[in-house]
């Protein structure tokens, strides 16, 4: 049977129950449809880390670097200093273990941390309702899409042996699917934005962060971008800054998945 081409995302566990599906598949309206859904999956992520990690204990370390201005941020969340406190708020003991469950807390404490000073989401509602049927009974979180030769599958069924983190885990693989296609559709122009931040190779100095922030808050949006998206291309600029120091504010799903393949 054919498959219609569309985008859908549902989720239903606990008390959260969600969804909603995509069939007019115009590159506008499936830009603001996934952008809607990274912003959904984002906001539920910390709520699924609460067996491996202290999510109140780093949200309080992130109001406490966010007191500075941008540039301070980004040299905090880069010091020693912060990586041995953001080590006392990780569970785990073993070492390497451990190290996979911090990369995560890193990626959790700097997008908690730059939330408060500039966008890390895109300028769109969250899936808070459920507008259609859900595909299945058992709670479950799930995404689909099909749109030409784009195809992807991401489910996860839970039951009462599913780890929280491997919530998380299907969570983040669902946002870094979204960060990659999400320019295709939005007419984002990811090798403009590349080249606006080509002169600077790496930011560690002093000197350094401060010249790529000045790059960053004098980025003009509406160059690389499709009308009605340049706020969606400045979070992909913050990105890319935060990639020339070694940061990032997605948390990645693949540190998750060793952790639970190694834990089991």
């Amino acid at each position: 049977m054919k498959v219609e081409e569309h985008i859908m995302f549902t989720a239903k566990h606990g008390n959260w129950k969600v969804g909603d599906k995509l069939l007019v598949m115009e590159s506008s309206k499936i830009a603001h449809f996934l952008a809607s859904i990274s912003n959904t999956v984002n906001t539920k992520i910390p709520e699924y880390l609460i067996d491996v990690m202290n999510v109140p204990g780093i949200i309080s370390l992130a109001e406490e670097l966010a007191e500075g201005e941008l540039a301070e941020m980004f040299r905090a969340l880069k010091s020693p200093g912060t990586s041995r406190k953001l080590g006392k708020l990780v569970f785990e003991d073993n070492k390497k273990l451990k190290k996979n469950i911090v990369d995560v807390a890193r990626a959790f404490l700097v997008r908690e941390t730059l939330s408060r000073k500039v966008s890390v989401d895109y300028p769109e509602d969250k899936i808070e309702e459920l507008r259609i049927v859900l595909p299945y009974h058992d709670e479950h979180i799930n995404f689909t899409a099909k749109h030409g030769s784009w195809i992807v599958v991401k489910r996860l069924i839970i039951d009462e042996k599913t780890p929280l983190a491997d919530v998380a885990r299907i969570l983040a693989s669902i946002n870094e699917t979204i960060t990659l296609k999400l320019p295709v559709y939005a007419g984002i122009d990811m090798e403009g934005i590349n080249s606006w931040f080509g002169d600077i190779k790496k930011a560690r100095s002093k000197t350094e962060i401060e010249t790529l922030i000045n790059k960053y808050l004098h980025f003009p949006a509406h160059e690389y971008a499709a009308e009605g998206f340049e706020e969606h291309a400045r979070v992909y600029a913050l990105r890319k800054a935060l990639e020339k120091t070694g940061l990032t504010v997605d948390l990645p799903a693949k540190s998750l998945e060793k952790y639970l393949e190694k834990k089991a």
